[in-house]
């Protein structure tokens, strides 16, 4: 089986040909040393760790498992040794605030990280992933106290986060949980409840394991209004400030999950935890949305990385594995590469993955601007951008994502049905990041419902007409067919827009609308990179990039774009055929 490859090339010419990273950097305060050569250094040297260091431990950690026994939690062999090779290399803190000892790096960077993170290990990545969602939560609601303890040790790796959102009866309505915070009269607060789903939860890699834990307090209102978030560590800390004494919780059982074996997701028993309130009581939510808009956005490059890798995989195979005659009729076995069907799931594959980096990249480019850009209008406006495109990123990722592990898994044939090639685990893999973090029904569902209407739609609107500027004629005039496709399709999901928009008011149109709407849009929004992409790399110096770039944006504009006219025509069929059948027929 071929090895992991990081696609750092490609990053790099996505950050310095595509979307002017240095020139963005440069108007940002603190970023103005940042540019592109020094970005791909670093990225070169995170994909060398991710491909020496993690990669070999994938399999092996899928086949061992996690494992709990006298109520400690042990991760497969060689996890715990890795984790403190990532943080001693500085990799926990790549964008964390420098106060509290992070680089304090672009987000972009952290971003491609998190790919090369999931393509080469998927269940370690999300112990930094978590710890990362984490520390940004505490320092952007907690108390100047709070972040002082816990930052400096979470932000550089060597304590741990965790998020303990859901419950048997609080999943996706979170307003249902009956976790309980009990004032204890000395500002501290003793929780009482179980939460299910927790990953990283526990774990043998030293340290201490801090919890955000959504809780009622006493006399609290019902529903969303009544949560509020609380800070509950695996051990209190000592006078010294290190760990101390364990703390009222326990691990009451691991999941056993399709995927992600040796990533430990917990059924985590609070029984009188020791805790602390992060912001105001019943703003819980709002303060874990902090973390939780930050984790799709990890989660929508997780199932890009995914996609990466068993592409990789299957293109390499293809190469090699031989079957049948030629397309020309010539005597085989030929490399089935070569065949129609099998080079069609390929490009798939290419065209989704290399366009869904680009979004991430692009989008991740808008949070930098967001959080550092000098100009209020500008820094309001990449805001915006950041709130609509967060659940396409998250879903759109994700689901492609997990198409293309399954195109990639089929090039094997019977070979990736079975555990030695490795492809049926990047499918069991990427199935969960359809799921958590919100399903992507949840995602299309805030596209359509929140993101689409906020500031009477004046982010999609911007959006649509940056789009349309970019795709002005081309110089290349083989270009010009792919960018009249995209225009077109552009076109069409305005009108679309305003048709969803105009039935916002019924939840069963907008339920019936939302998924097919946010894929439409992610596929328009893909055609208008490629065409980007192309443009940009037949300026390039490489003869081989330009054609590739060329090849994959014709591709994607005659064989996937058209996706959206199927798409249309569901949409516009409304809810009615969807909620007339009786419940009795399903």
């Amino acid at each position: 089986m071929t090895a992991y490859v990081p696609p750092v090339a490609d990053m790099s010419f996505l950050l310095g040909d595509v979307f002017d990273f240095d020139e963005k950097m440069s108007v940002l305060p603190g970023f103005g040393d940042i540019n592109t050569g020094l970005a791909t250094s670093i990225l070169d040297e995170a994909g060398k760790f991710c491909a020496r260091i993690l990669e070999p431990l994938n399999r092996p950690g899928d086949e061992q498992g996690c494992r709990l026994a006298d109520g400690v939690v042990s991760t497969p062999q060689g996890f715990p040794a890795a984790y403190r090779a990532f943080v001693t290399a500085g990799w926990a803190g790549l964008s964390g605030a420098p106060e509290f000892g992070g680089q304090g790096l672009p987000h972009v960077l952290q971003l491609l990280l998190d790919e090369m993170l999931s393509s080469a290990n998927l269940s370690f990545g999300l112990f930094a992933g978590l710890t990362r969602g984490a520390a940004e939560t505490i320092f952007h609601h907690a108390g100047d106290a709070l972040k002082q303890q816990y930052l400096p040790k979470m932000i550089q790796g060597e304590w741990t986060g965790a998020m303990a959102l859901t419950e048997a009866g609080a999943g996706t309505d979170l307003g249902q949980l009956t976790t309980r915070a009990e004032p204890c009269g000395d500002g501290t607060y003793a929780l009482h409840g179980t939460k299910i789903f927790i990953s990283s939860g526990d774990h043998d890699f030293g340290g201490n394991i801090v919890h955000l834990v959504l809780a009622r307090l006493p006399g609290a209102a019902a529903g969303v209004r009544g949560i509020s978030l609380f800070l509950a560590p695996k051990f209190l800390a000592d006078e010294a400030g290190e760990t101390g004494l364990r703390n009222r919780m326990s691990v009451g059982a691991l999941e056993h999950k399709m995927g992600i074996h040796a990533q430990p997701t917990c059924v985590m028993n609070y029984d009188g935890a020791t805790a602390w309130l992060i912001g105001e009581p019943g703003a819980g939510l709002n303060a874990m949305f902090t973390m939780m808009n930050a984790e799709r956005l990890f989660v929508g490059m997780q199932g890009l990385g995914i996609g990466e890798a068993a592409s990789q995989k299957a293109v390499a195979y293809a190469r090699e594995r031989r079957q049948g005659r030629g397309a020309d009729g010539s005597l085989g076995p030929v490399p089935i590469i070569g065949h129609a069907d099998v080079r069609g799931m390929l490009l798939t594959g290419r065209a989704l993955t290399e366009a869904g980096r680009a979004l991430g990249i692009w989008t991740a480019l808008q949070m930098d601007i967001a959080a550092r850009h000098p100009d209020p209008a500008t820094r309001r406006e990449a805001g915006g951008y950041v709130a609509l495109l967060t659940p396409v990123v998250k879903a759109a990722c994700t689901d492609f994502g997990f198409e293309t592990a399954v195109k990639s898994q089929q090039v094997f044939g019977g070979h990736g049905y079975i555990r030695e090639w490795g492809m049926e685990q990047y499918v069991r893999d990427a199935r969960i990041t359809q799921i958590y973090e919100g399903t992507n029904g949840v995602q299309a569902m805030d596209l359509v419902g929140r993101k689409l209407p906020m500031e009477n739609g004046d982010p999609a609107r911007r959006f649509f007409a940056l789009m349309r500027d970019d795709l002005a004629p081309q110089a290349a005039e083989e270009l010009e067919p792919a960018r009249r496709a995209v225009a077109s399709a552009l076109t069409r999901l305005e009108d679309l827009t305003g048709f969803v928009l105009s039935r916002a008011g019924d939840p069963r149109e907008t339920g019936a609308a939302a998924t097919e709407y946010l894929h439409c849009f992610a596929l328009v929004t893909y055609g208008w990179l490629w065409v980007r992409m192309a443009g940009k790399a037949a300026r390039n110096s490489s003869p081989a990039l330009a054609r590739h770039k060329l090849a994959m944006a014709r591709y994607f504009t005659s064989r996937l774009l058209p996706r959206t006219v199927a798409l249309e025509s569901a949409i516009r069929a409304g809810a009615a055929d969807i909620m007339a059948a009786d419940d009795a027929l399903l």
